[in-house]
């Protein structure tokens, strides 16, 4: 029964999915974070791109000669990733098909916010990443001018302490946190950028 409700309520946030065209603010922050991100993993590291929107980052991932895939459940947006040669698969980052250990790192940029189970999707997180992968996830702070808790496709919108005791709980160490501040048309705004180690 259980098992039957979780299902109905993926089907119905999947309803809610709209295409992420890149935008001057992510695309910044991204190319700030990604080198920083590829420089804490081995050489030539394969990385996996959690909501990976319409590519920005899997592009800068190859021009800083990582291997990198993928995942989304929009169909626009991989299909704009596909018309760029990128390697990208419609996937719930939920349900996962990569073996165990499969990548060195996993970079999860605006979809943890999405998940209606966070602890059961940074487990999954955590079962692909080899011993040691570490996990970059960025997330929208709670109570600032942009209401990210009210979006309809947001589902976990939580504290920074909150973020932080559940990676531990999935299996991650060496949790540590930046504050990303902005300003938006809507005022003042965070995003908490996390980097952990899979245990």
């Amino acid at each position: 029964m259980h098992y039957r409700l979780y299902n109905f309520l993926l089907q119905r946030a999947e309803q809610d999915v709209y295409p992420e065209p890149p935008s001057s603010i992510h695309s910044q922050i991204t190319g700030h974070m990604a080198p920083l991100f590829v420089a804490t993993l081995p050489n030539h590291a394969e990385i996996l791109d959690i909501g990976c929107g319409q590519g920005g980052a899997l592009q800068l991932f190859d021009v800083l000669r990582c291997k990198a895939v993928g995942i989304g459940i929009g169909e626009e947006d991989l299909e704009a990733c596909r018309a760029k040669n990128l390697e990208v698969f419609k996937m719930d980052q939920n349900e996962m098909t990569f073996p165990d250990a499969y990548f060195d790192g996993v970079w999860a940029r605006h979809v943890l916010e999405h998940s209606l189970a966070p602890l059961f999707t940074l487990t999954e997180i955590a079962r692909v990443l080899r011993p040691n992968g570490r996990l970059y996830a960025e997330m929208p702070a709670p109570n600032t001018s942009c209401r990210h808790e009210s979006n309809p496709n947001h589902y976990s919108v939580f504290g920074s302490e909150a973020w932080a005791e559940l990676l531990f709980k999935a299996g991650f160490d060496d949790v540590q946190m930046v504050s990303i501040p902005l300003e938006t048309g809507a005022g003042a705004d965070e995003y908490y950028a996390f980097t952990a180690t899979k245990l």
